[in-house]
């Protein structure tokens, strides 16, 4: 009792609150907008056990409402319910028809409909409350959002208007089945995927044979995978075989689901594994594991080589080179020692990309989304290196002498050159250079083998330069003999550095907020105080010293980490240049605009990749490419990837890529997007214009 009680407490409390916000009464059991009208089918009065109740939609003649999976535009509605006294289910999805508008398909309900959730209430009442969004069109299409609220007694069996009741279940009849071997009369005999020809045929087979059935409609659950368009339908002798063509760029995943419809009744297969080999109209023969691109092993992993090589003269890299750069200039001419300080390099480099590679392939296989440059995502790494490459400039200032400690790690020790490779592979990750993009968009998709063999090919390109500098002397005799000048020069060092800690200091503040800044400076200026604290004498000054960088340590952390989970940004990382045009990454929203006929460009970026920044600088986001986007009517995407998006991700890996920057042109008219190379021009963007 004193549950119900308490429950009723906070569900009157909650509609209190969303009604002082919208406006609304607090008894609005109804919501409507542009072409639709939303009401409840519930009864009066609700028995002691579960009940499906519904939201009726009742929709103008020739618009319409969306399915689960909305098809090749428009968006299925969302139910947010913000309270409930009772338990409320998972929305039930009626079946659906193909809705074709013009060179689309989309998949929805012609005219009324109801969704459906199974909902049980405690002992004393129902009340609900739920925000509504939805999505009603003809051609064009009108959002619509409303606030809708619930109170029914409990009684000792439910009790239903007729006309309500009737409505109820007419569609609770539509909601697919679980397909059994006693309810479904097919069964599947294949799913199966040609990627040369980008369809996948499902093909269902009687269950009896001899047994007539009708052709039944067959819509697939992963809009994402597959087109909303009817498949093309054969009969392979008493078999029906449906082919779908597959999204352009679309990622093979291990199984996919369909719903099954006779036009009465309809069955939901989940999870049917999908098989490599179908054979396509012409023939061809392909493995659900190939990548998009039909390119061989050997040019990727060439074009792996070429990236990593690339990777040494980006601007995120060159801090790292430079103590190596610096510890060669006073090296002790022994051709062997050379020798075995580039191997070094070399190990650390290959051992990191093939740590890193191996652990996307387990995420892979463990069903993540997860891209390179992943580990520049999280506030505490990004807080780390900021900790390092502070620590290192300091030292080449001269505040302290890091010559026997860190350096040691980092230059002339045993281990130094294979530290040095670790830690350039941490900061190269999010550069990525020409040719590294169309690696890596493979790599996410080839067997594991395959894949391991581009991440090595990055790292054999990424160490190449420095292993020749140090197998060949003639390289190395260049550099000038040891003097007074290596001190000019270590200190000159510091400088790269200290940019890149504001750079870092940047990217943290992307992540977390504001607070990144504070959080990263007060770090900073404590290890500062701690030296200084240290280099005095008194009594127990290296202790207290020790003392402040630990809780300064454990208090950063733990603040960067929970403000990143918090959410804490309070949508920084998404607030985009709405004056310059800029929208922030909606699948549906570009699906609207494409359906328009609108031309889309949309700019895959991160605050932590250096040759996005730079690019947004010198191209996009200069007068001369913004006018001519505004002329050309070019509706602007802005998909931040600071933090991992799960959306972005995804939209990646159906472009073949799995890192940034990506640049993806939909021409108007056009679904099939143009990638633009990954180092803009402003001549670039012109001459997507050109031909009109």
């Amino acid at each position: 009792m004193l549950l119900s009680i308490f429950n009723r407490t906070v569900f009157l409390a909650s509609v209190l609150l969303m009604a002082c916000w919208s406006g609304l009464s607090a008894a609005q059991e109804t919501a409507s907008g542009d072409h639709v009208k939303v009401r409840w089918l519930v009864p009066d009065t609700f028995g002691p056990g579960a009940e499906t109740i519904g939201f009726y939609f009742e929709v103008d003649p020739g618009w319409h409402v969306y399915w689960r999976n909305a098809g090749d535009s428009g968006a299925a509605p969302r139910f947010d319910f913000a309270g409930a006294t009772g338990e409320v289910g998972p929305i039930q999805w009626p079946f659906p028809v193909r809705l074709p508008i013009e060179h689309l398909t989309n998949l929805g309900y012609e005219g009324d409909v109801a969704y459906l959730f199974e909902v049980t209430p405690d002992a004393a009442a129902m009340d609900i409350v739920v925000n509504l969004e939805w999505l009603v069109c003809k051609v064009d299409c009108i959002p619509g959002y409303g606030i809708m609220t619930l109170s029914r007694p409990v009684g000792e069996a439910a009790s239903w208007q007729p006309q309500d009741l009737q409505l109820r279940d007419r569609f609770l009849a539509m909601v697919p089945a679980e397909a059994t071997a006693e309810n479904f009369p097919w069964q599947v005999a294949a799913v199966a995927a040609s990627p040369q020809a980008g369809t996948l045929q499902f093909e269902l087979a009687p269950r009896e044979a001899g047994v007539e059935l009708s052709t039944p409609d067959v819509f697939p659950l992963d809009g994402g995978l597959l087109t909303a368009k009817a498949p093309e339908v054969a009969q392979a002798g008493e078999n029906i075989r449906y082919t779908f063509e597959r999204v352009p760029g679309a990622p093979m995943p291990p199984s996919t689901g369909f719903v099954v419809s006779d036009g009465e009744r309809a069955w939901q297969l989940d999870d049917q594994e999908i098989q490599a080999g179908a054979a396509s109209a012409a023939g061809a023969m392909g493995s659900a594991t190939e990548p998009a691109s039909t390119q061989p092993l050997w040019l990727l992993i060439l074009a792996a080589i070429a990236g990593g090589a690339i990777l040494n003269l980006m601007p995120c890299v060159f801090p790292v080179l430079s103590i190596k750069l610096f510890s060669l200039a006073g090296h002790d001419g022994q051709a062997a020692h050379r020798v075995k300080e580039g191997l070094r390099y070399a190990a650390g480099v290959l051992v990191t990309f093939t740590a890193l590679g191996a652990l996307l392939l387990v995420l892979r296989a463990g069903g993540s989304a997860i891209g390179w440059g992943f580990q520049l995502q999280s506030a505490p790494v990004v807080l780390g290196l900021i900790l390092l490459f502070w620590v290192m400039a300091l030292s080449f200032s001269g505040l302290y002498e890091f010559g026997h400690h860190l350096m040691n790690v980092a230059g002339r020790s045993r281990g130094g050159s294979f530290a040095t490779g670790v830690l350039a592979v941490f900061v190269a990750a999010p550069c990525t250079g020409p040719f590294m993009g169309a690696a890596l968009g493979a790599a996410t998709l080839l067997p594991a083998y395959s894949a391991m063999a581009i991440f090595l090919g990055l790292g054999i390109g990424l160490a190449l330069p420095f292993v020749l500098l140090c197998v060949f002397p003639a390289l190395l005799n260049r550099l000038p003999a040891p003097g007074p000048w290596m001190e000019t020069l270590r200190q000159a060092l510091a400088f790269p550095l200290y940019a890149t800690v504001i750079w870092l200091l940047w990217v943290l503040g992307r992540l977390v907020g504001e607070s990144g800044w504070l959080i990263g400076a007060m770090l900073m200026l404590v290890i500062v105080f701690a030296f200084w604290l240290g280099r005095h004498a008194f009594l127990g000054s290296r202790w207290l010293a020790w003392g402040l960088v630990l809780a300064a340590l454990v208090a950063s952390f733990s603040a960067a980490n929970r403000l990143q989970e918090q959410g804490a940004a309070n949508g920084s990382v998404q607030q985009q240049e709405a004056a310059a045009g800029w929208q922030p990454y909606d699948r549906n929203a570009i699906a609207q605009a494409l359906a328009s006929g609108q031309a889309v460009f949309i700019d895959y970026t991160a605050a932590w990749c250096i040759t996005c920044q730079v690019n947004k600088k010198l191209v996009l986001d200069t007068a001369e490419v913004a006018d001519l986007f505004r002329e050309n009517d070019v509706y602007l995407v802005r998909a931040d990837w600071t933090n991992q998006d799960p959306e972005i991700t995804r939209a990646l890996g159906e472009l073949g890529r799995n890192s940034v920057p990506v640049y993806a042109w939909y021409p108007a008219g056009e679904r099939t997007p143009v990638l633009l190379p990954q180092i803009l021009q402003v001549s670039m963007i012109k001459d997507l214009f050109s031909e009109k």
